[in-house]
């Protein structure tokens, strides 16, 4: 029997207030509206922006369902949406495409101008309401996406459609984490072969990085993190040294200067530390050296630096999504892993039923995981 028109009531993790865990709810999830999209869910990850949401250290209105690198199966569409269908796979997207802004239309920029999601979070789809509730109370959306639910809706300039074949407890991975490593180094720092690089944080993001910099030819991954454990799977991904801040008396960045003949040619933050962040900047070489902040910073602290880091040829840059315009990207990448140009299994460290979701924060927040998937 067709859901499409009616509410539907199913499953979701909801979080009432911050530093407290997921509560599973009996949710209500409204149609559609207009140039909206219902999605059923089939698999999402866990990942350390969710975490941050729970700590609020990043802002997002509460009660809320969370979650934003998932995907899953249209159920239904709203009047005017022509860029799926009911039964087409998709992923959802936090960081979504209008193709019609200032910035849809620049060709080096990807965060559209449309939904403010993540410089302003309201909690709701693009006509201000929210399509969730519980227990009579409307319950906000995370950053156009809300994945910790059975059912999600979403706006159609926030959602993708990719390969029917595509195994979707896998290319969840390419809806954030992956997607922000991997084109931090190919798309936003743009690594040359031959070069030399340094990835500051071994997650699945920073590990995502290091497979960026292999698949754009670099000669030299040099990965940085003070976890031993994640040296072994960042060698497996591609990292050729890894070093531990912790072994050494001298600040990291005069190490890695030594290293690498004065800096390295590029380097990546992928932690979201202020300290660390002026680390990566000053690794990489003073006179021709780029350095990508990927990790989220903590909010409302400034970084004071000497101009002169930057006056002898240094760049510093950042980008949300590694710099793809996602509509358009997240379908190519999708390809691309299934034609094995990139792996994405061995970033999964787990795989649990979604109604464990308390149990995946608590592996990533003892370091225990890189990627876990949550499955419907």
């Amino acid at each position: 029997m067709s859901t499409a028109g009616k509410v539907i009531k199913c499953k979701a993790a909801v979080l009432w207030e911050p530093h407290k865990p997921f509560t599973i709810e009996d949710i209500e999830v409204a149609p559609p509206k207009a140039h909206e999209v219902r999605i059923k869910m089939v698999a999402t990850g866990v990942c350390r922006s969710d975490d941050h949401a729970v700590s609020g250290s990043l802002f997002t209105p509460l009660p809320a369902v969370l979650g934003h690198e998932g995907a899953g199966i249209v159920e239904s569409i709203g009047e005017g949406v022509t860029c799926v269908k009911p039964g087409d796979k998709v992923i959802p997207l936090f960081s979504p495409q209008c193709g019609k802004c200032r910035i849809c239309k620049h060709p080096e920029s990807n965060l559209c101008c449309q939904p403010r999601n993540l410089t302003a979070p309201k909690g709701a789809l693009l006509d201000g309401t929210s399509r969730f509730s519980c227990r009579g109370k409307p319950i906000h959306h995370f950053i156009s996406t809300s994945t910790f639910s059975q059912y999600t809706v979403v706006d159609d300039i926030a959602v993708a459609k990719i390969d029917a074949a595509a195994p979707l407890d896998k290319v969840c991975l390419i809806g954030c984490g992956f997607s922000t490593g991997y084109g931090s180094a190919v798309q936003v720092a743009k690594v040359t072969p031959g070069s030399t690089c340094a990835v500051f944080g071994l997650g699945g993001v920073g590990l995502s990085v290091v497979i960026g910099c292999k698949t754009a030819g670099a000669a030299r991954i040099i990965a940085v993190d003070i976890n031993k454990d994640k040296f072994a799977k960042a060698k497996e991904l591609g990292a050729t040294d890894c070093i531990n801040p912790q072994d050494y008396s001298k600040p990291i960045q005069e190490v890695l200067q030594e290293m690498t003949d004065g800096g390295v040619d590029f380097s990546f933050e992928v932690i979201g530390r202020l300290d660390t962040m002026t680390s990566a900047l000053l690794s990489c070489h003073s006179a021709c050296g780029v350095s990508v902040i990927v990790g989220v910073p903590p909010k409302a602290e400034n970084l004071s630096i000497n101009p002169m880091s930057l006056l002898l040829g240094r760049t510093w840059k950042g980008a949300i999504f590694g710099g793809f315009k996602s509509k358009d990207a997240v379908p190519k990448l999708v390809a691309d892993f299934m034609a094995k140009k990139f792996p994405l299994e061995p970033l999964i460290t787990h795989v649990l039923p979604f109604e464990k979701i308390n149990e995946a924060f608590d592996l990533l927040r003892a370091g225990k995981s890189i990627r876990t998937v949550l499955t419907f």
